[in-house]
């Protein structure tokens, strides 16, 4: 059975973007060595990226004329087969990318087959989604080091109340940490 997992870079005071879309420029503060590890090890286990509209059609810009100092990362984000969960969008020029209506029903049958891992980046809507729907297996967040005070928070208003239990946390040399959550039910 695949694990669907939620991966963001996220502020201390809860923002995964900034007060303009696609402002992510606190992902500098806690990139380094063992982050770009970190996202490769993630990357060659995962069976899917999933994504919601906004979230598709930015990391799509970024991804396909990626700079060649990602050379790795921009390999794998290139070739994995990628959903993007939209009733609006018409067409995905990004390789390996199906349109999904149903992003529920959908995730809900692919977590049954395979035994691969499904990631969740960004989609802060889409990922409050499948919160309430209590699909997520595995929470991982890395945390850098600064208040925004304003921009998009990552976790909405409205999803349900879920105790986590804490099942890895690692300091970065950056100043960030990265800390793994499971929903206490998915223990």
């Amino acid at each position: 059975m695949r694990k669907l997992i939620m991966w963001n870079v996220i502020t201390l005071d809860g923002y995964f973007e900034g007060q303009t879309n696609w402002d992510l420029s606190f992902h500098g503060l806690v990139w380094g060595k063992e982050l770009e590890e970190f996202s490769l090890r993630q990357l060659k286990s995962a069976d899917y990226l999933v994504f919601g509209a906004t979230t598709y059609k930015g990391m799509a810009v970024y991804w396909t004329k990626a700079p060649e100092d990602e050379g790795e990362v921009a390999k794998y984000m290139n070739q994995i087969p990628k959903l993007a969960c939209s009733t609006t969008l018409k067409n995905a020029d990004w390789n390996n990318t199906t349109i999904v209506k149903d992003a529920v029903g959908e995730v809900s049958k692919l977590k049954q087959e395979g035994n691969g891992d499904l990631y969740v980046f960004g989609s802060g809507i889409l990922s409050a989604s499948f919160m309430k729907a209590g699909l997520f297996d595995e929470y991982r967040l890395c945390i850098a080091p600064v208040f925004l005070g304003k921009g998009r928070r990552l976790f909405l208003e409205g999803i349900p109340n879920q105790e986590l239990t804490l099942i890895e946390s690692k300091p970065l040399s950056t100043g960030g940490a990265l800390l793994t959550y499971l929903p206490q039910e998915k223990k």
